[in-house]
């Protein structure tokens, strides 16, 4: 291991065992309370969907969203991801619109104050959306910049049969639609486009079922929800989140528990590698957090020895890289920008890493070196793309 390497991994190991030398905590929670955290705004009636559009944009199931929401409210409430203590996302949730003796008035002037951008929640063949099409228009009066998403959910409802696969490619981009949606399916989605002809919407028919209800496939629209988040949206880490999937085979139960600490340290670390001459040890102590949390996860103490076992097999690329980051920050503002992708990217893909080389210790089977070097690059990879990190 050359020079290089040999101080970046001490540093990194000193930040690991020593976590709160130096102050580093505070300085880590003031640039974390300086980073934005987009809003999404949820708005519909009861039984819209809402939280299974939650479930869809994160991977995590309705029993995990609905522990993880947390009153705002006496009748919103909220919920952060990845988590509460380093949330990248919060969806905010408002009581359903049209319930009996529920006055909306306090609660939407509340929330008005909260997001950006508005996601309205629209059961597709339900025609009785008045008030929340009413509400959609006087929110809009006041923050005519806010970008408004309308989902259409449950489209199944639609078709002529039960258990039919939806269509294929989706066919939803473009009106008229073509002929094989189901011709009262199409009648519908497009008379709830023409409520909000009069704002500037993006408009996304989707459903989100379980594999089990028999509508394959069960995410089906996510991606072009996802495009559509993405067009308003700087879509850098949204990219992330959007690439979870793509790992999921990947992943054995521990890691999927670690995916949410991977992206809120990744995150992090990209607002604390964007600060002109913060050098490296904040964003070795955000590693070092991530560290302990992956291990824990496992169920794992982080001792000395597996620390120097674990650099030992990933190599000497990973300190070099580091020094790279710090190359570019001498390049003012377009090198701290991309210093701090670039920092989010290689956070990501140590902590993407550590998962393999972990899974491997409870196995005991232990990950050669190129098999945690290509863990690394290929996650690096993905991070990279989607942080915008260039060569």
């Amino acid at each position: 291991m050359n020079i290089i390497s040999s101080w970046t991994w001490k540093g990194l190991g000193n930040a690991l065992f020593n976590p709160k030398a130096q102050g580093i905590d505070a300085k880590i929670n003031a640039v974390r309370q300086r980073l934005p955290i987009p809003v999404f705004w949820l708005l519909g009636k009861t039984q819209a969907g809402k939280t299974s559009v939650i479930r869809a944009l994160t991977g995590n199931d309705a029993a995990e969203i609905g522990n993880g929401f947390q009153a705002c409210t006496k009748r919103s409430r909220f919920y952060d991801f990845p988590s509460a203590s380093h949330p990248m996302l919060r969806f905010l949730d408002t009581r359903g619109l049209g319930e009996t003796a529920y006055h909306p008035g306090e609660d939407l002037a509340w929330c008005a104050n909260q997001a950006h951008v508005l996601i309205v929640v629209l059961r597709a063949l339900d025609m009785n959306q008045a008030e929340v099409v009413d509400a959609v228009s006087a929110i809009h009066k006041q923050h005519p910049e806010w970008p408004i998403i309308v989902v259409q959910t449950t489209l199944h409802e639609g078709y002529a049969t039960i258990n039919t696969e939806h269509i294929q490619p989706y066919p939803y981009q473009h009106a008229p639609f073509p002929p094989q949606v189901p011709h009262a399916l199409a009648q519908v989605l497009l008379h709830q486009r023409d409520w909000f002809k009069t704002m500037p919407v993006h408009v996304v028919p989707v459903d989100f079922t379980l594999p089990e209800d028999g509508y394959p496939p069960a995410d089906y629209g996510l991606a072009a929800l996802w495009d559509a988040i993405e067009a308003v949206l700087p879509s850098g880490v949204i990219g992330l989140l959007r690439g979870t999937e793509q790992h999921k085979e990947l992943l054995d139960f521990h890691a999927r528990q670690a995916h949410p600490h991977l992206i809120g340290y990744a995150v992090l670390n990209v607002g604390m590698g964007a600060i002109p001459l913060a050098g490296l040890p904040l964003v070795l102590a955000v590693q070092a957090k991530l560290f302990h949390s992956i291990a824990s996860i496992y169920g794992l103490e982080l001792t000395r020895r597996l620390f120097a076992e674990f650099t030992a097999l990933i190599g000497t690329g990973v300190g070099i890289g580091l020094l790279g980051r710090e190359l570019l920050k001498l390049i003012p503002v377009y090198g701290w920008a991309v210093a701090g992708a670039y920092s989010g990217a290689m956070t990501y893909a140590l902590g993407k890493a550590f998962c393999v080389y972990l899974y491997g210790v409870k196995r005991g089977a232990l990950p050669d070196h190129a098999g945690l070097k290509q863990a690394y690059d290929e996650a690096f990879s993905h991070a990279r793309q989607f942080l915008n990190v260039r060569d």
